[in-house]
């Protein structure tokens, strides 16, 4: 009989690949969802803002169920390794951030991503840095809650459900597009791409 996945499995199925920030944006959305005492959103029962676009998204994503694509996934371009979780039904809300790199994982396993990075390590030194990451994203998936991760209740207004535009044609390249993402220019729609296109005109 085949076992179920779980979802760390799911999640790195999905990303394609096993990092520290994958494993950050697992055990936040692990927290959030206990926290709420929620289980995965089948629609838009759950919202998530997602204050990074780094790997760990695609981690909450497996396990919230929310997605851009429903509309319940809000992503706040500010750079931090934080996601707010919210629950449509009682308003409940949280904030999960993780706790800075520096402080969870070895000196010496940093050192060596930064030189693997740069194009600095040697065959031998990359096998090293592939063993040590297993190793640190073992220890991260095991170590404590509250020595990874911050969870604060938090007062969210909770956006409205994903709604469905009409959708009107571009008078410039022909292609279809959201109505309220549309611009007016010369007194016909015209995508965003397009809006900025001013061609030197000759009059006389």
């Amino acid at each position: 009989m085949c076992r179920e996945k779980t979802d760390w499995e799911k999640a790195m199925e999905f990303h394609g690949h096993i990092c520290v920030g994958l494993v950050m944006g697992y055990r936040a959305a692990v927290a959030g969802m206990e926290s709420l005492k929620v289980k995965r959103s089948g629609d838009e029962e759950i919202v998530v803002i997602a204050e990074t676009d780094n790997c760990g998204v695609d981690a909450v994503q497996v396990v919230t169920g929310c997605t851009m694509g429903k509309g319940n996934l809000i992503f706040r371009d500010y750079g931090k390794n934080a996601y707010t979780f919210g629950r449509r039904d009682t308003g409940d809300a949280v904030r999960v951030l993780a706790r800075p790199f520096d402080s969870l994982l070895p000196e010496e396993f940093v050192s060596l991503q930064n030189r693997a990075r740069r194009g600095e390590a040697t065959p031998e030194e990359k096998e090293q840095l592939h063993k040590m990451q297993l190793k640190v994203i073992s220890d991260l998936l095991q170590r404590p809650q509250d020595e990874v991760l911050t969870v604060q209740d938090v007062e969210l207004d909770l956006p409205g459900k994903a709604r469905i535009f009409t959708s009107v044609t571009c008078a410039r390249c022909g292609e279809s597009v959201m109505e309220p993402r549309a611009r007016v220019r010369d007194g016909q729609y015209v995508c965003i791409p397009c809006s900025d296109y001013y061609p030197s005109r000759v009059t006389g």
